[in-house]
């Protein structure tokens, strides 16, 4: 029987080849579209997945509340993890990591290693981390111990083992011995390093007390919690241990803490403290609706073919219910010509979802997938789609063919009820209500990436080089040798740069009432030429000046957003007033105009700036558009002259700046891709409900012609049906996503309006796109010869 099956819906697919292509051209875009979009989706929330004990993993992170505000902060105080992992049983291992940068050289052999974190030697207890060579609990313990990943130990040792090697770290060139090499760092993993130094490195070397200061944040802290233990109990122990270890620290500074435990698995999608590579919750959810959206098109599609088909199909099943075949038996064949049709689609779609995988993980800006087999459970999961979608979008057409009347059909007087016309009407109007959703919901994306691209951000960042110095001593003279090079305009150091990261200074400011307002500002060291290298503009007060011997000492330069902090009415109100801040102890000299030093999806907040020469090592050069390959050669000639031990690496401003929007950026490439395959399989759909209803008004075409109808007359005539329903899905779509999009905006701190024409548009395109779809059948109706149609058959 199922051999028959199989040969009749052969003969019919092959017989039909237009149709079959179509149908099956539909179905394999749909599903390889729902492959690609849930294999993101899989990828985004597998985040540290990987770790075989992520569910007992917790990032210690604090909430500081200063007079002025409440600060968010996904670090904690260095002194912290030590004491809690002695007083609190149910922590079985802490670790501490923080980011740094280190020059590291074998030989000739000379890297940056910008990726590199200091950490606990407890770091391959508690992650997963894979050690090839090396012994994972001892290869963090002593001071200066090395462990590479697997890539970036290669670039100095090939593929030997350089465990016991030693490499020299830093300017000072200390000896460093390599203690382990571990696998590379899983893509989906929220800690990303090239090279693990170990932490009594920076607490014992560097930066010797650090394990004492418990007013001194930026340790990224992991607890592993014993099998059983609560976080949610633990956490509410921890304002009795702050207040017993820190409650001195906390009322002299008037800064207080308040600990919480999160999650490991949550901190990719769900932490609101803030990262480069966090990702979005909300963009997973808007992926996988339109996953659903696409795949449910696709089947809508089916539907509407298949039923275009019915007319012709009538007379067959007619005959073989006279011969006896049994209501059952001829939906059985239909469902099984369907979930054939679905499983050839399944073939096709793996073809081309491997095909455009590359591009796919490209477009996503990570390695979503090596490989379509490489990740078989999905491969067998799309599988199961597959017949799943064969049954159910094929149960439709074949209850509605295996219930036609035999008597009726083979007399030639088949029509379809009015509830098939009208179910297939909704149907396509479901299919370009999710078309007119997508489209808007595109402009509204496309509008929000070019607002921010175009947005006046209150400096200048065009033609801007930017070389870190990583500190080095002979900073300042390479800074006077390229100043003397053609095609460089200015120089400038500092110690960030608009869209780079600054520390948080306490900080204590007079405000309005004439107090001392303690806060937790941004702070930038900046020389006298930042102000003008950024072409920054003044609010009120003046810049710093060589003129004032005093401003390396005791000038400090804020922005708006802090003289509104302090409750003054005007910048002017804010120029004479004290300042203490690290040490150093002023007035403040000039008030900046607000200038967007962080993404657009944040608000611009208070900013201080001092001058402090020894912790600029950003060097800013501007140089001339023109000869702009000769004029970076010329700047790398006189680095290599200067710091010869260190490799030349730069960005361009602009370039680094923007970066803060890559994911908002990909995820409008990606949104507008799967729009317009959205667009796409609905057309298909479109396309086939034309196809079926000029089936059904042939005659009447034949009639209207010789009557003397012009073919433009019968276009608009078979095209008006088509373009009410457009319009329903437009009234219907719009006001949904309008919401959606309006949602979605919220998460910009400064973002555009959804403007009218914006619906204009998705109805102007909306139309056009579907009367260009029926228009293709119609004409081809209009222009067929009358004889034809009116020839009884």
């Amino acid at each position: 029987m199922l051999k028959n099956y199989l040969k009749i819906a052969f003969r019919n697919l092959w017989k039909h080849k237009a149709f079959s292509f179509i149908n099956i051209m539909g179905l394999t875009v749909g599903m390889s579209a729902g492959f690609l979009i849930f294999l993101y989706v899989n990828f985004e929330l597998s985040y540290d997945a990987f770790n075989s004990k992520a569910d007992r993993i917790y990032r210690l992170v604090t909430d500081l509340k200063t007079p002025s505000e409440t600060i968010n902060s996904s670090t904690c105080s260095w002194a912290f993890a030590p004491p809690l992992k002695n007083d609190f049983p149910e922590i079985e291992a802490f670790t501490r990591l923080s980011g740094g940068s280190f020059l590291v050289r074998k030989g000739d052999v000379k890297f940056q290693e910008t990726k590199t974190i200091f950490a606990d030697s407890s770091l391959f207890r508690i992650f997963d981390f894979k050690l090839i060579h090396g012994n994972p609990e001892t290869a963090l313990k002593e001071q200066l111990s090395i462990v590479f990943t697997e890539k970036a130990a290669k670039k100095y040792f090939g593929d030997s083992d350089p465990v016991g090697q030693t490499l020299l770290l830093s300017g000072e060139g200390l000896p460093a011995t390599v203690t382990g090499v571990m696998q590379d760092i899983p893509e989906n993993s929220h800690i990303k390093a090239d090279m693990f130094v170990s932490m009594s490195t920076l607490t014992q070397r560097f930066n010797k007390g650090i394990d004492d200061q418990w007013g001194n944040f930026g340790a990224d802290t992991y607890f592993l919690l014993k099998p059983g233990a609560s976080p949610k109990s633990l956490e509410k122990k921890f304002p009795a241990f702050l207040q017993s270890h820190a409650g001195k620290t906390m009322k002299e500074s008037q800064m207080f803490y308040t600990l919480f435990l999160e999650p490991l698995k949550d901190i990719h999608l769900h932490s609101t403290r803030g990262s480069l590579d966090a990702g979005s919750i909300n963009n997973v959810y808007i992926f996988s609706v339109v996953a659903l959206f696409i795949l449910l098109i696709a089947c809508i599609n089916f539907v509407n073919l298949t039923t275009a088909r019915s007319v012709e199909r009538a007379k067959e099943v007619g005959i073989r219910k006279v011969v006896g075949a049994p209501k059952s038996l001829l939906a059985k064949q239909f469902i099984s010509e369907s979930i054939l049709v679905c499983l050839i689609a399944f073939v096709f779609s793996l073809a081309l979802s491997s095909a455009l995988l590359p591009l796919f993980n490209t477009l996503s800006g990570k390695i979503i997938s090596q490989g379509i087999f490489y990740d078989l459970p999905f491969v067998g999961a799309l599988f199961l789609a597959a017949i799943v979608i064969g049954i159910l979008a094929g149960l439709y057409p074949a209850l509605v063919l295996s219930s036609f009347e035999p008597v009726v059909v083979l007399k030639g007087r088949f029509t379809t009820s009015f509830k098939g016309i009208l179910l297939r009407k909704g149907l396509v109007t479901l299919q370009f209500g999710i078309s007119i959703a997508l489209i808007i919901a595109t402009i509204v994306v496309y509008t929000q990436m070019d607002f921010m691209r175009t947005r006046d951000l209150g400096f200048t960042k065009d033609q801007m080089l930017i070389i870190n110095t990583e500190g080095d001593p002979k900073r300042d003279a390479f800074r006077n040798s390229i100043s003397e090079v053609s095609g460089v305009k200015s120089t400038a150091t500092s110690s960030s740069v608009p869209g780079g990261g600054n520390p948080g200074a306490y900080s204590e400011l007079e405000n309005k009432s004439g107090d001392m307002q303690i806060a937790n500002l941004d702070l930038y060291f900046v020389d006298f030429d930042y102000v003008p290298q950024f072409n920054l503009k003044m609010a009120a007060g003046r810049a710093f000046s060589r003129e004032f011997g005093t401003d390396t000492t005791q000038a400090m330069l804020i922005n708006e957003a802090a003289v509104k902090l302090l409750g003054y009415n005007s910048p002017e109100q804010a120029v004479g007033k004290r300042f203490r801040q690290w040490g150093r102890e002023g007035k403040i000299v000039g008030v900046i105009k607000d200038f967007h030093y962080r993404s657009l999806q944040e608000k611009i907040t208070p900013l201080t700036m001092r001058i402090e020469p020894r912790s600029s090592d950003l060097v800013s050069v501007k140089i001339d558009g023109e000869n702009m390959k000769e004029t970076i050669a010329a700047i790398e000639n006189r680095w290599k002259t200067t710091m010869p031990e260190r490799p030349f690496s730069y960005y361009f401003m602009d370039e680094f700046f923007d970066r803060q929007y890559r994911s908002e950026e990909r995820f409008e490439k990606l949104f507008f891709n799967f729009s317009i395959l959205a667009i796409f399989i609905s057309c298909l759909g479109l396309l086939g409900l034309a196809s079926y209803s000029t089936m059904q008004r042939t005659k009447e075409i034949g009639v209207r012609k010789v009557m003397g109808a012009s073919v433009g007359s019968i276009v608009g005539l078979l095209s008006k049906d088509f373009l009410k329903l457009v319009l329903i899905a437009f009234v219907i779509a719009s006001p949904l996503a309008y919401y959606g999009m309006f949602k979605w905006l919220e998460k910009f701190a400064y973002r555009t309006d959804i403007k009218w024409w914006v619906f204009l548009t998705a109805a102007v395109l909306s139309f056009i796109i579907a009367f260009a779809t029926v228009s293709f059948q119609s004409i081809k109706a209009a222009l067929m010869n009358p004889v034809k149609s009116l020839k009884s058959e």
